[in-house]
């Protein structure tokens, strides 16, 4: 039934697969203590949170962040207008302020 050239290898091969077995699931169990003592939340296979932490400190983190992005958007907005005028001051067709100004360049030669 078995190999007889297998067969002096078969207990070695065992206790290697039994090896890279157990080495995968010690590393399974330290990476997930590795996550606990750090502040991780558990995820399931589906990568989604098992217990996710809704505290105070973090309820209150989101707002100050919610409120830091509504400012961040709106300066955002605000360059946005002043680039938009920057840029049709640039791209003027008719070339009307620098027409005035060869105007009073004219004046004083």
């Amino acid at each position: 039934m078995i190999d007889t050239a297998l067969a002096p290898y078969l207990p070695f091969i065992i206790l290697a697969a039994l090896g890279i077995g157990m080495i995968g699931t010690l590393g399974w169990i330290f990476t997930t203590w590795l996550r606990i003592k750090n502040g991780y939340p558990l995820e399931n296979s589906w990568g989604k949170a098992i217990y996710p932490k809704t505290d105070q400190e973090m309820a209150e983190r989101i707002k100050l962040l919610s409120q830091e992005n509504a400012q961040l958007r709106a300066e955002l907005g605000s360059l946005k207008d002043r680039l938009a005028n920057v840029e049709r001051i640039v791209t003027d067709e008719s070339h009307a302020l620098n027409r005035e100004i060869e105007k009073l360049r004219g004046k004083t030669n």
